[in-house]
């Protein structure tokens, strides 16, 4: 990503809540982000991104759908018993049933005994700059961003999952982000973000368009847009409250100016790594709120930031966001 900024070092900061060490979401201690990147700088700009909570242990978890226009294996089962038994990985609409599939090789084997897994596996189409029709993900890529998890600042932008994706008009990827509060105790809210959806950019509440800051540039607003939010909290939580914290993810996209579109699939995943023990009460819960809000914004101004003009599959192409004009803005 050289040349390429995070939304703080060119002055956009999102509220006034601190964010951690790294600004993303492995802060939350235990979170491991790992890519595998596909691209032949033709037609193929694909990938995977993997989200794994360490030491590995069923988590309280929700799930908040925005919109239902989309593929996210797994969903049900963590809407019914509220937890998570799985790894989160994110890929290309087409290819998110081989993810799947790669996802029970590696529950598999860690559990030799077991004989029933739930992979959670979401997805955003990449269609636009990618040839998805080849499906080019294999269960090798998927291990690899699984086994490759590591702690430290995850790559963002034209990496893993967000190869290939548009947001708000520009090329847009995979962003991150966290924040830090008190809530009755010291918590950490981090964010990742595989960004892939319509709208018009927004940043601190001025309205960019693509047509104005990239001059000839036409809207780009591919079919089968999407995103997908994880949100982790060391906050002790039950998936009654990580469901509220979910749902105010979806929120956080129309500050950067979401249109919810009718083929977008929203969809944010959250979960706690705490151990077990009394959860915060309701009442405790705005500052956490308001982290979860702040992080989703930056996070996915990350995703654009980030990522670099990419042409692809019919030599369609997607524009950085420019930074000059940006500052203008």
């Amino acid at each position: 990503m050289s040349g390429r900024s995070r939304a703080r070092p060119l002055g956009v900061v999102v509220g006034a809540l601190p964010p951690g060490p790294l600004n993303a979401i492995t802060d939350v201690e235990g979170v491991l982000v790992g890519h595998t990147t596909i691209d032949d700088g033709a037609d193929l700009h694909t990938g995977v991104t993997a989200v794994v909570p360490r030491p590995p242990r069923p988590l309280p978890a929700a799930v908040h759908t925005g919109n239902g226009y989309g593929k996210l294996v797994g969903s049900t089962q963590v809407d019914e018993l509220g937890v998570l038994e799985s790894p989160i990985v994110l890929t290309g609409t087409l290819s998110v049933f081989r993810a799947a599939d790669a996802v029970l090789t590696y529950l598999m084997r860690a559990h030799p005994r077991g004989l029933s897994f739930n992979p959670l596996v979401g997805e955003t189409n990449d269609g636009f700059l990618s040839d998805i029709r080849r499906r080019p993900i294999t269960e090798r890529h998927v291990l690899d961003a699984l086994e490759g998890a590591s702690g430290g600042l995850p790559a963002e932008g034209c990496v893993g999952a967000g190869t290939g994706t548009t947001a708000l008009g520009f090329k847009a990827g995979i962003g991150t982000s966290s924040r830090q509060v008190e809530a009755g105790m010291p918590v950490t809210v981090g964010a990742l973000v595989q960004a892939n959806f319509g709208g018009v950019l927004t940043v601190r509440g001025v309205p960019m368009p693509v047509e104005e800051l990239v001059p000839g540039a036409a809207r780009v607003e591919p079919p089968g847009n999407s995103c997908v939010i994880v949100l982790a909290t060391d906050a002790p939580l039950d998936a009654r409250q990580l469901g509220r914290l979910a749902r105010r993810a979806i929120f956080a996209m129309g500050r950067v100016g979401a249109s919810y579109a009718h083929g977008s699939g929203d969809y944010a995943i959250a979960f706690s790594t705490a151990p077990q023990r009394p959860v915060l009460p309701d009442a405790a819960l705005d500052p956490v709120f308001a982290a979860v809000m702040d992080a989703v914004e930056e996070a996915l101004l990350n995703s654009l930031f980030m990522a670099t003009t990419t042409t692809g599959v019919h030599g369609h192409t997607s524009h950085a966001v420019p930074y000059d004009r940006l500052r203008a803005g």
